[in-house]
């Protein structure tokens, strides 16, 4: 098992409407627990306070392609996602301070 906790930070479009709440949303370890995500968000991230944290696994989705004639059927892979909200008192998160 990995112990990477958080994998990546989840950018979509209900995601970047959510962090004018103070709600981030990331991709997660499928084992990580609540308490775990909790502790790599304030870690990784000097200055921030997790008040809650919300998961939910995401199913993976059938994908079919048409080849010469015949079909070939896959799947993408599923994944955990974890939605974190933040103390407004305290210090905010930055996705885009790279850019």
């Amino acid at each position: 098992m990995s112990n990477r906790i958080l994998i990546e930070p989840h950018l979509t479009e209900k995601a970047t409407e959510q962090m004018y709440e103070g709600k981030y949303s990331f991709v997660v370890n499928l084992a990580a627990t609540k308490p775990q995500i909790r502790a790599a968000v304030e870690r990784r991230y000097e200055g921030v306070r997790v008040t809650n944290v919300r998961t939910q696994i995401v199913p993976g989705k059938r994908r079919r392609q048409f080849r010469q004639g015949s079909m070939i059927e896959g799947r993408t892979s599923g994944f955990k996602k974890a939605i974190v909200e933040i103390d407004p008192e305290y210090a905010e998160i930055d996705f885009f301070e790279d850019v």
